[in-house]
């Protein structure tokens, strides 16, 4: 987006205050062409549209932080991963000072895709604003004026998109254990022809957790809320998140970190797995 003429992107993200992480972030926005802020404050005072992208246990407050320099004619697009609810909180927090408040769910990972991943609108103005975005090269689509459905199918998406890559952390990790991962893995393949069990899929599953799983944790703890908000004891989805946070933990016990590099091709869930049990081993 920062590459399109005329358009200014500018960011900030509390990491820039800590002297530890400010470095890399800022190296990291000079390659994309995005120019950061010192404040929240600064940020928002010359910002038209602001996109809220930050960890889903953090949404609802950085929504009522920004709220206190918003104005008419500002538009706040919330694009975390959060449960309705906690959209609706947002939204009224943003609408109190005049600004629109807009929901976006981001429907598949960003990469490859870029600025062409499906994106879900709602709100007041949400059609507007979805063409607006279509117009700078996004693949927006407004689902009408209401506040949290595009959330729900977010939410309700993620419980088997993200169960199923914490059901192919287990499967492989035991299957690994017991020499077994090559005949369950051909099974897989049989009973479920197409979706890459032989080729590649089980490497990128587990790399999304391995990758980004303390943020898909934090996002299956509102996916709980969501099933909880609609009377569904949310078994598999708060099982998913303790999962998720459980590998992280693992990891950092164990020395191992990885950055988004690390997902797809350069990535080995048998690797992974044998270095976790390794580690176990050592701690016996």
């Amino acid at each position: 987006l920062a590459q399109r003429p005329g358009t200014l992107v500018s960011a900030y993200d509390i990491l820039l205050d800590d002297p530890a992480s400010a470095p890399a972030m800022a190296a990291k926005a000079a390659a994309a062409g995005v120019a950061l802020c010192p404040s929240l404050s600064a940020l928002l005072g010359g910002a038209d549209l602001i996109f809220s992208a930050v960890t889903a246990s953090a949404a609802a407050d950085v929504a009522s932080a920004a709220a206190r320099y918003l104005k008419p004619g500002h538009s706040f697009l919330d694009i975390n991963s959060v449960a309705p609810k906690t959209k609706q909180e947002s939204a009224r927090a943003i609408e109190a000072c005049g600004a629109a408040y807009i929901e976006v769910a981001v429907m598949s990972p960003v990469p490859p895709k870029g600025l062409a991943v499906p994106l879900l609108l709602g709100g007041a103005g949400s059609g507007e604003m979805a063409r607006r975005l279509n117009g700078l090269g996004m693949n927006a689509r407004s689902l009408g004026e209401e506040v949290g459905l595009a959330s729900a199918i977010k939410m309700c998406r993620s419980v088997m998109v993200k169960g199923l890559e914490a059901l192919a952390l287990e499967c492989l990790f035991a299957a690994r254990h017991y020499g077994a991962e090559q005949q369950v893995l051909a099974s897989l393949a049989a009973s479920y022809p197409g979706m890459g069990w032989d080729k590649d899929l089980p490497d990128y599953l587990v790399s999304r957790i391995a990758v980004h799983g303390r943020r898909r944790a934090a996002e299956m703890r509102e996916v709980a809320r969501t099933l909880a908000d609609a009377g569904i004891p949310p078994r598999l989805a708060s099982a998913t998140a303790e999962l998720e946070d459980g590998l992280i933990d693992a990891l950092e016990a164990a020395g191992l970190a990885f950055g988004a590099a690390a997902e797809g091709e350069d990535f080995s869930w048998r690797e992974t797995a044998d270095a976790l049990a390794a580690k176990r081993m050592t701690s016996r």
